[in-house]
């Protein structure tokens, strides 16, 4: 179970995502410089292509992205959708033919804005295929995002999907037009306090601040999270710096985190968020948090050189680091 959600604030705009899962796949941080040849199965491959930065598990040399931004802007995650998607068995002729694991490359390689994106997307045949025995296909949908809004990609039984996303946020399952429609059951929520229109006779009193989130969900359910973490977002206010934002950024997702022991997913074995990514998609910088380290760290792909050819790998720092102050 993973939440993915794009934020505009004054200053910036910011990409990210939690990772939750029992496992880790061996994470680094990639900045693939323009010059990186990215091979695909079934068409050409990218000789130059825009730069980006994400997280990854790298096999064979080759970004397995989890999400990640290209240095126009241009921001996606991957998110998991099993037992809904579904991809093409093959290649389809007069498409571009991809397979799954190098759509978040091909897309951030060659779009520069989200209406390219779209654009793409109207040309692009997604293949149920291996990376490898060992990395099986993986069961996903997507958030694509830039300044300008936010879409969701889906493939399922009927096909591709592409929903225009007003609200920028992501879970996993049901699909996306469920979840949205589910948001009505909340349009009570708000950050005020509350008044009574029960029947303006009975006694109300307001015991507690907060009332007005009364019924928020606060489970780790998918369609929970999703609730959650948009209401979060769409009243999310903060200072007018760069650091302010990323900050708020990171609080914005924390109100889905999921903690070790409460979603036990075999015996003794449980779901926690791996990491939290904030991407500064107008700086190109990459913050990320671990599990158990609390501290941001990050690295700013125009700090590398982003004309060469090689892979530029970062082991994420998750063990803890504390500030002792005496």
């Amino acid at each position: 179970m993973c939440t993915a959600a794009s934020y505009t604030a004054r200053e910036g705009f910011y990409f990210g995502r939690t990772l939750d899962y029992e496992i880790s796949y061996g994470d680094r941080v990639c900045v693939v410089p323009r010059n990186f040849r990215i091979d695909f199965r079934h068409i050409a491959a990218f000789e130059k292509h825009y730069a980006m930065i994400g997280m990854a598990s790298v096999a064979d040399g080759f970004p397995l992205f989890y999400d990640g931004v290209n240095e126009k802007g241009l921001a996606m995650a991957g998110l998991n959708f099993v037992k809904n998607a579904e991809y093409s068995r093959g290649e389809i002729d007069n498409k571009t033919n991809i397979a799954v694991f190098e759509f978040i490359p091909y897309m951030l390689g060659k779009c520069a804005n989200l209406n390219e994106a779209k654009k793409a997307l109207e040309d692009i045949n997604l293949i149920d295929e291996n990376f490898s025995e060992r990395l099986p296909c993986a069961r996903l949908h997507w958030l694509i995002a830039d300044r300008s809004g936010a879409i969701t990609v889906e493939c399922t039984k009927d096909g591709m999907n592409v929903y225009d996303n007003p609200v920028g946020v992501l879970t996993n399952n049901p699909p996306f037009p469920q979840m949205m429609n589910n948001l009505s059951n909340y349009a009570n929520l708000s950050p005020k306090q509350p008044e009574s229109v029960f029947d303006g006779k009975a006694p109300f009193s307001s015991y507690s601040r907060g009332m007005g989130a009364f019924g928020l969900p606060g489970d780790l359910s998918s369609m929970s999270r999703f609730v959650r973490v948009a209401f979060v977002k769409l009243n999310s206010v903060c200072k007018d710096t760069k650091l302010s934002e990323v900050s708020q950024f990171f609080h914005i997702l924390g109100s889905v985190d999921q903690q070790r022991g409460c979603c036990e997913v075999k015996p003794n074995e449980y779901e926690i968020t791996l990491y939290t990514s904030c991407c500064d998609c107008d700086k190109g910088i990459y913050y990320y948090t671990g599990y158990d380290n609390h501290q941001i760290n990050a690295v700013n792909m125009h700090h590398e050189d982003l004309d060469g050819t090689e892979l530029i790998q970062y082991e994420p720092i998750y063990e803890e680091q504390i500030n002792f102050m005496n």
